[in-house]
């Protein structure tokens, strides 16, 4: 993102306002500042550079400070939202079904990217791999971003091998930091194939080489699930947490709210209900075994 951009995005801020959001009176109703975390699905430098305009434009619209943070990884993330440490959160959909269970985290908005607000993964190799079927990953390095609780690149993906036949041992797992840096390690031989968002592609933490369309191909696609959800903290009043979801949801029907989507790499973001994320906790519970 060129600075200009940035500066220019700040200066439309105050076009953008809503009205000023009055907490619920009580103790510990009053929100002064708003702590926004994301899950790492890219480097942390890449998602702190992409949400610096949002984080300007809520401030705006909400007439607030709004502080960012990107944990590097997923074991960091997790550890800041036991800790509090956030209240308005970008999950992935097992981090959110955890966190609603058992934190009281609620919905505000869910992503929609090219056209849908929802999601499937993606088993990668390179275009010039010798595997053609899932069935040939037997004996063969999988490589998953971001551990075991990555929802799309290894719970999502794990499913999909297991209902293919092939079980937790009959292939090798390895972990990269995040799901870019799983794809880039396979494209340069350290894997067989990557599991992935397809969206991935799309990512400034590829490569111009690897995001070359024909570079890659796709063995094999799952079902989608519910794009990735945003929540805030059982602290944050209803009266603000529906003004953050309208914030949200008004930033595609302005010219100024559009940029800042394109920042994001994002078409806007959809209405979002808990229920939604039904399909999520079957998922979770068949892989890993968790009921939430």
């Amino acid at each position: 993102m060129r600075i200009p951009t940035i500066l220019w995005l700040l200066a439309i801020m105050p076009s953008l306002s809503g009205p000023v959001f009055a907490a619920q009176d009580g103790p510990g109703d009053q929100v002064h500042a708003l702590r926004v975390g994301v899950f790492p699905r890219r480097a942390a430098t890449e998602s702190q550079l992409m949400l610096q305009p949002l984080t300007a434009y809520l401030s705006s619209r909400l007439h607030m400070p709004v502080t960012l943070s990107a944990p590097a990884d997923y074991p960091a993330f997790w550890s800041a939202v036991e800790n509090d440490s956030f209240d308005l959160v970008h999950y992935n959909q097992y981090h959110y079904i955890r966190a609603h269970k058992i934190f009281g985290h609620r919905l505000v908005a869910r992503n929609r990217e090219q056209g849908r607000d929802d999601i499937r993964a993606a088993i990668l190799v390179r275009a010039d791999s010798p595997l053609l079927s899932l069935d040939d990953l037997h004996g063969r390095k999988v490589l998953f971003g971001g551990g075991r609780s990555a929802m799309v690149s290894y719970v999502l993906t794990v499913d999909l091998l297991r209902r293919s036949g092939l079980d937790d041992g009959d292939y090798i797992s390895e972990f990269a930091q995040n799901p870019p840096k799983a794809v880039t390690a396979m494209y340069y031989g350290q894997g067989d194939a990557a599991a992935a968002s397809r969206l991935v592609l799309t990512s400034p933490g590829l490569a111009p080489e690897i995001r070359d369309r024909g570079r890659l191909r796709e063995l094999a696609s799952t079902d989608p699930i519910p794009q990735l959800p945003w929540a805030v903290s059982r602290s944050i009043p209803e009266p603000l947490r529906k003004n953050i979801s309208s914030a949200l949801l008004d930033l595609s029907t302005t010219d100024a709210g559009r940029e800042i989507l394109r920042q994001l790499q994002i078409d806007g973001f959809s209405p979002a209900e808990d229920t939604d994320y039904d399909g999520v906790r079957a998922l979770v519970a068949r892989v890993l075994g968790e009921r939430y």
